[in-house]
């Protein structure tokens, strides 16, 4: 299919395959325009679209749908750029993955997902013998420097939790001015409400029209089951809609 890429001041047109990452596109974005990748932001909608993620992760993106490219042509000094590669050793494997010790541990949990498959909500991350629990942390912070090891336990599935008490949350919807008019609105429901029981929601009060949506938070598909405690929605997040089915 075709995609727009837009900046201020020019559009380009190309052929894209729904299996291509968002890196690959980058490098065609590279090759026709010589931006090189490390200076390329693709959003749309202020959603940025992450390297590790193919097409198929954002339905959102159809024939002609136009992603802004914003271009940062601004090079970081070398006292800023903290690479380093570290381990992360499950039970039965392990990765080198390539960071910035500047990353948040949310951060590196999202890198582990792209990379192993493993699910973000089963991670557990220890570095010496310590549990790195606090996703808005950098790993510095735990210590973690070059050539570190990264130990990932999972929490099992069936474990019985004891789930707190629900609370309510104050959070907005956006919604796209490209598929029905932009608004935002301010709702409050209870944590324990689901994706499902938010969609009705919107629907009875007729904030949106009869059709199929998909909800976006923190730049990830929610899941229509799940509870807006389980993906994480706290007070004063935002919620991004569109209109899609995600299959």
């Amino acid at each position: 299919m075709k995609i727009q890429i837009l900046t201020r001041t020019y559009a380009l047109t190309i052929e894209v395959g729904t299996q291509e990452t968002i890196l690959e596109i980058k490098r065609k974005i590279e090759h026709f325009l010589g931006v090189p990748i490390s200076s390329q932001t693709l959003s749309i909608y202020d959603w940025e679209l992450l390297d590790g993620l193919d097409l198929e992760d954002y339905p959102i993106v159809t024939e002609g749908t136009k992603i802004d490219l914003t271009i940062d042509n601004r090079t970081p000094p070398l006292e800023t750029r903290r690479q380093t590669q570290i381990t992360v050793k499950f039970s039965s494997r392990k990765h080198n993955i390539e960071i910035d010790i500047t990353e948040t541990v949310g951060s590196l949990k999202e890198k582990i997902h792209i990379i192993d498959g493993t699910p973000i909500k089963q991670m557990m991350l220890y570095f010496s013998g310590v549990e790195m629990d606090e996703d808005f942390r950098n790993l510095s912070d735990y210590g973690v420097g070059e050539f570190s090891e990264i130990i990932v336990f999972l929490k099992s599935v069936t474990r019985s939790v004891t789930e707190p008490p629900s609370r309510k949350l104050g959070f907005v919807v956006q919604t796209s001015s490209a598929l029905f008019n932009s608004a935002c609105i301010p709702l409050e429901m209870k944590d324990s409400s689901t994706v499902n029981e938010l969609r009705e929601l919107l629907l009875a009060r007729k904030l949106l029209p009869i059709d199929d949506y998909i909800f976006i938070h923190k730049q990830r598909i929610m899941r229509d089951n799940c509870s807006l405690r389980w993906h994480g929605v706290e007070n004063g997040d935002y919620l991004y809609v569109f209109k899609g089915t995600v299959n």
